[in-house]
C-alpha cells in the first residue's frame, strides 16, 4: 500500500486503463487481492489515500474503492441473485455437453486461441498471472459475450475461478453490468480503436461485434431487502475464533472476546493459504495462551462440551462460498447449544444501507463516509 500511495491521486485519475502487459500493471494499486481476504480494510486504504492527495484529487480511486463495496452491499441485499447465478451456471455447463459447437467455442475462449489478439493474450495472460488489469477484465467480459457470443454465466464462471482476487459480488455482478442486465438495456461494448490506443499499440483487433446483442437474463432479481440477520458475539461467553478468508480483518473488532480456541477454515487457493496463515500468526500474538484447534475439531461436535466451548465468533461472511459454508455449521452447531455469532464490520454496516439501487446513491454519500464524526476515515 504504501508504495502505491503516491500514485493514487492523479496518476491513477490519468492512467488507471492503460494496459502494458502481464507483470507490469503499474498504474494501478493492486490490492484488491488483499482487500478481498480482508488483510487490509477500506477504510484504511482510503485513509491513507485522503491523506496524502486529498478527496479531490483522488476522487477516481476513492469511486473504484466504493464500487468494490457497492457491488458487495448490493448482492448482500439481494442472496438469491447468487443463488440464481450458481444455477445459471449450471445450465450453462450443461448446454456445453449437448452443443459441440458451443463446446468447442467455449474451450478455445478459456486457452485463448479465438484468433483475436487481445482476447487470446488475455485469457493466457489470466491463467498464467491470475490477474487481469481491470480495464482488460471489461473488454475480455465484452468480447465473449457480444462477439463470441458465449455465455456470460460462464466467462464470469471462468474469470472467477481464476483470479486471485476473484470476488463473487465484483466479478458476477460486473459481468451482468457489461452484458446491459445490471443497468438494464445499457451494454458496455469493447472497441477496437481504443483497445489498441490504450494497450500503446500492442493489439489491434480485428472483427470485434459493432453492435451488442443484449442476452436474456437467466437470473431473477428480486426487490432490495435488509441484509440476513445474524448473532452478535457475547464478551461473556468463552469463545472459539473462527478464521475465515473473507474476514481476516476480524481481528480488530474482536479485542474484547475470552478467546480460548483458534480455528481456521481451510482455504481453496495457495493465496487463501498463505492469507489464512498470516491471519493465524497475528492471532496468536494477540492472544497467545489460546489453543489452535484443527478445522476437523471444530465439528467434531461429540468434543464439545468436554472443551467448554459456548460460542464459536466470525468475520460476517459476505454472500458468496464462505456463507454457504458457515450456514451449514451454524446448523450443525445449534444443533448441539452451541452459537454461531458474527463480526459485522462498520464499514459495511455504514455503506450497505446506500447501495439497494444503483451506484449514484452510493456516490453521493461518499463525501459523508469519507468524513465520518468530522474526520477523515
Amino acid at each position: 500500500m504504501e508504495g502505491f500511495l503516491p500514485l493514487a491521486g492523479e496518476a491513477y485519475a490519468r492512467k488507471r486503463n492503460v494496459d502494458l502487459g502481464a507483470n507490469s500493471h503499474v498504474h494501478v494499486s493492486r490490492l484488491s487481492a488483499a482487500l478481498r481476504r480482508r488483510l487490509i480494510s477500506e477504510e484504511e486504504l482510503l485513509a491513507a489515500v485522503v491523506a496524502e492527495h486529498g478527496p479531490d484529487v483522488a476522487e477516481k480511486f476513492i469511486s473504484e474503492v466504493f464500487w468494490r463495496t457497492y457491488w458487495k452491499g448490493w448482492l448482500e441485499q439481494r442472496p438469491g441473485v447468487w443463488a440464481g447465478y450458481k444455477e445459471a451456471v449450471e445450465r450453462a455447463k450443461q448446454r456445453l455437453e449437448g452443443d459441440r459447437g458451443l463446446a468447442s467455442r467455449y474451450t478455445d475462449a478459456c486457452d485463448g486461441r479465438m484468433g483475436i489478439d487481445c482476447f487470446d493474450a488475455w485469457s493466457q495472460e489470466l491463467q498464467a498471472t491470475e490477474y487481469l488489469q481491470n480495464w482488460a477484465r471489461m473488454q475480455f467480459a465484452s468480447i465473449w459475450i457480444f462477439t463470441l457470443g458465449l455465455p456470460w454465466e460462464l466467462g464470469a464462471d471462468f474469470m472467477l475461478e481464476r483470479l486471485v482476487d476473484g470476488d463473487q459480488a465484483s466479478y458476477t455482478l460486473s459481468w451482468r453490468w457489461v452484458a446491459g442486465l445490471h443497468t438494464s438495456g445499457k451494454p458496455y461494448l469493447a472497441n477496437a480503436e481504443r483497445v489498441q490506443a490504450t494497450t500503446g499499440g500492442r493489439f489491434a483487433p480485428i472483427g470485434l461485434a459493432t453492435r451488442a446483442l443484449i442476452p436474456l437474463d437467466n437470473v431473477s432479481i428480486p426487490d432490495a431487502s435488509p441484509p440476513r440477520l445474524f448473532a452478535l458475539p457475547d464478551p461473556s461467553c468463552p469463545t472459539t475464533l473462527l478464521l475465515t478468508v473473507v474476514s481476516l480483518e476480524t481481528l480488530a473488532g474482536i479485542n474484547a472476546l475470552d478467546i480460548q480456541e483458534i480455528a481456521v477454515m481451510p482455504g481453496e487457493t495457495d493465496a487463501d493459504r498463505l492469507s489464512l496463515g498470516d491471519a493465524l500468526v497475528r492471532a496468536r500474538l494477540r492472544w497467545p495462551n489460546a489453543a489452535v484447534i484443527d478445522w476437523v475439531d471444530i465439528t467434531s461436535w461429540s468434543d464439545v462440551k468436554a472443551s467448554g466451548r459456548v460460542q464459536i465468533v466470525t468475520g460476517f461472511a459476505a454472500v458468496g462460498p464462505t456463507a454457504d459454508r458457515l450456514e451449514k455449521l451454524k446448523t450443525e452447531s445449534a444443533a448441539q447449544g452451541i452459537a454461531l455469532a458474527e463480526h459485522l464490520r462498520d464499514w459495511d454496516r455504514r455503506t450497505w444501507p446506500h447501495c439497494r439501487k444503483g451506484f449514484f446513491h452510493l456516490r453521493e454519500k461518499i463525501p459523508s463516509l469519507l468524513n465520518r464524526r468530522g474526520r477523515r476515515v
